[in-house]
Parts: structure tokens; C-alpha cells; sequence
């Protein structure tokens, strides 16, 4: 069985980090569509504005899982029989709103990264994290390692994703929000096959 840590934030295998990578990028697709918009929007655009969305994005997506981590701790002790189904059930349904809005209509994107605009984009694009961060308290997470690993992805993403958009335009929004709550899905059924006995990694 996979496992995402020991329990005591030591062990780090190589399933846990491929684990971890694939939740990470499922993570920083809303990031990633909000950084291709603001790249549109910015049109020219400079290291700056690449590592100014970075810092905001990843730092938040790293701020939150560890939020969520110790309220969910609250709770562990009283629900640990069925916590895999909450871990499912959270991650399906930010999963599935993902999904939904990929098919909504077009965000209007200003081209300001005051404080104020960032702080508002960077919370509402992890908000995600917070609930994944909750799901890492009923498992056996390394957290500190993954909220790093976490940050570091969306870091990336975000980067890259400021740098698409004013090459390319909006036009993978949807894609990636798309692929994002897929994945995010696909891995609430592994932690379910995995407690239920059904797969075994």
C-alpha cells in the first residue's frame, strides 16, 4: 500500500514522492489557469511579474495543506474508520467543481498584481489545499516535506503559466482545470482502493 509518510513525517519513498508530485500538479492547475489569464492579460511581461505570481501561488498552496493538516487533526482521532471515504469524498468534490468550471464561462482578468489582487487570487486558488490539507491528517503524511514539495510545484506552474499566457492566450484554462480535477478524482479512488484492500501498491 502506498503511503504518504510514516506518520511521523520521517519516512519519504519513492512512492510517496511520485504520489505527492501527481497531487501537486492537480493542485496548481487553478493556479496555472489564473497565471496564463494574468498573462494575457499583462501582455509584456518580465521576470518580475513571473516570480511575483510564483511567490503568491505557490506560497499560499503551501500555506494552506498545513492550515487544513492541524484543523483536521481536531478531528482525527474521532473518525479514523472512515476517513478514507472523506478523503475521497473532499478530493472528488473539489475535484468535480474544477470540472464544472472549466465549463463556465470566461473570468474577465485585470492586469494588476498590486497586493490586494494577489492576495485575493492566491487564496482563492488554494482554497483547494486547505481541504486536501485536511485529508492530510487522516493519513500518514510527511507534511512538512509535502507542503514544500507542494509550494515548490505550484512555484513552477505559476511561473511558466504568466509566460504562456502572454505567448499563447487563455486558451488552456479549461484544459487545465480539466486535467486538474481529474487527477485530483482519480487519486480519492486510490486512497479508497488502498484502505479497502481492493489495489495494493
Amino acid at each position: 500500500m502506498v503511503r504518504l509518510g510514516d506518520g511521523k513525517g520521517y519516512a519519504i519513498s519513492e512512492s510517496f514522492v511520485f504520489v505527492l508530485f501527481i497531487l501537486a500538479v492537480g493542485l496548481s492547475m487553478d493556479a496555472f489557469a489564473v497565471s496564463i489569464c494574468k498573462g494575457l492579460s499583462l501582455g509584456k511581461i518580465n521576470i518580475r511579474h513571473m516570480t511575483t505570481a510564483g511567490i503568491w501561488f505557490g506560497g499560499f498552496q503551501a500555506l494552506m495543506p498545513v492550515i487544513g493538516y492541524f484543523l483536521g487533526g481536531f478531528f482525527k482521532d474521532y473518525i479514523t474508520a472512515i476517513d478514507h471515504w472523506i478523503a475521497f469524498a473532499l478530493l472528488a468534490l473539489i475535484g468535480g467543481n474544477m470540472i464544472k468550471e472549466s465549463f463556465g464561462p470566461e473570468e474577465e482578468m485585470d492586469n494588476s498584481m498590486t497586493v490586494g489582487t494577489m492576495f485575493v487570487l492566491a487564496v482563492a486558488t488554494s482554497i483547494d489545499a486547505l481541504a486536501v490539507g485536511i485529508t492530510f491528517a487522516f493519513l500518514d503524511v510527511n507534511i512538512a516535506y509535502a507542503v514544500v514539495f507542494i509550494g515548490m510545484i505550484t512555484f513552477l506552474f505559476s511561473v511558466f503559466g504568466v509566460k504562456i499566457g502572454s505567448i499563447f492566450g487563455a486558451i488552456y484554462k479549461s484544459k487545465a482545470e480539466i486535467f486538474g480535477g481529474i487527477v485530483l478524482i482519480l487519486i480519492g479512488a486510490k486512497i479508497v482502493l488502498e484502505h479497502t484492500g481492493i489495489l495494493q501498491i
